[in-house]
């Protein structure tokens, strides 16, 4: 109606005298043009979307279903139907949608004030900082097993793991000496120079040994702050993230079988867990395509 011509002004009526007649979103008109259907206004305003909101939910739904990983919230799954599945959806939609279907982690907790430390502690390239720290699991058997583990700051990859019976200095450096051989190919004098290595105070990390070591393969160490576990902040959240996946709600009968789920949980973390800070890439993922544009510059 909006090209027509009054009969009694001899005008035009034009689109906004016609959209505001009859109550019709002026953005739904800008995008359909002219030639648009009967003002519905008891739907969605706007521009009407390739995935109504009962298809959306069928896809997040499936994504949940088919995900290797427990207690994923609304940003992994926009990631991957947005960057995996080329889906062009809102964040704040899929949110909504899981909000209203009770879909969202359980995991989550009430914020806690913000700390002093507020630095940036990831870095712009790989094999700049690495973090190390150990934690304790509970077995029926072996009682309470050690789990070391060293992490990439850059893409947050696991470079390194190692069970043991007893939280000693040996084996607090396990880890790292795995680290150096996945990433540099040996462990040799000084196959660390350059690169920073970050861990807690604990007495396994200031030992003589573990020191020393650090020492001989030109590791720059660098302790986390007292008080202040966020500035080792990259392991720590990879030992939640290991815990909520794979410990919370289980029981493992002794030692053996706790180190062969860790085993397998890093090979499926490092394949496909999509981290938000890497543009929803996994590590893996991140690391090849940092080596790409390495050797374009080059």
């Amino acid at each position: 109606m909006s090209p027509l011509t009054s009969p009694a002004a001899g005008r035009v009526y034009g689109g906004r005298r016609v959209c505001a007649a009859w109550a019709f979103p002026r953005a739904t008109y800008d995008a359909t043009g002219p030639a648009v259907p009967a003002p519905d206004v008891s739907g969605k305003r706007g521009p009407k979307t390739p995935l109504d909101d009962a298809d959306l939910l069928a896809s997040i739904r499936a994504d949940l279903a088919q995900s290797p990983f427990r207690g994923e919230g609304h940003r992994k799954v926009f990631g991957r139907l947005r960057y995996v599945g080329t889906h062009r959806v809102g964040r704040n939609r899929i949110l909504r949608l899981m909000r209203e279907n009770r879909l969202l982690s359980p995991h989550r907790t009430t914020p806690t004030p913000a700390k002093a430390q507020d630095g940036r502690i990831t870095t712009d390239a790989p094999s700049v900082r690495w973090a190390t720290d150990g934690a304790t699991v509970w077995t029926l058997d072996d009682g309470w097993p050690w789990l070391f583990t060293t992490i990439e700051h850059r893409n947050a990859e696991c470079l390194g793991h190692h069970v043991c019976k007893r939280g000693v200095r040996f084996a607090a450096y396990e880890p790292v000496a795995q680290a150096l051989t996945h990433v540099f190919g040996t462990r040799a004098t000084g196959a660390a120079r350059g690169v920073e290595l970050r861990h807690d105070h604990g007495s396994q990390y200031l030992a003589d040994y573990f020191q020393g070591q650090s020492h001989f393969h030109a590791f720059k160490p660098r302790f986390a702050f007292g008080g202040e576990p966020e500035t080792n902040g990259v392991v720590e959240r990879f030992n939640r993230t290991l815990k909520e996946q794979i410990i919370h709600g289980r029981t493992y009968r002794n030692r053996a079988e706790l180190a062969a789920a860790v085993t397998a949980f890093v090979a499926t973390y490092n394949r496909e867990w999509r981290l938000e800070k890497l543009r929803y890439q996994t590590p893996l993922e991140a690391r090849r395509a940092h080596q790409a544009s390495s050797f374009l510059a080059a």
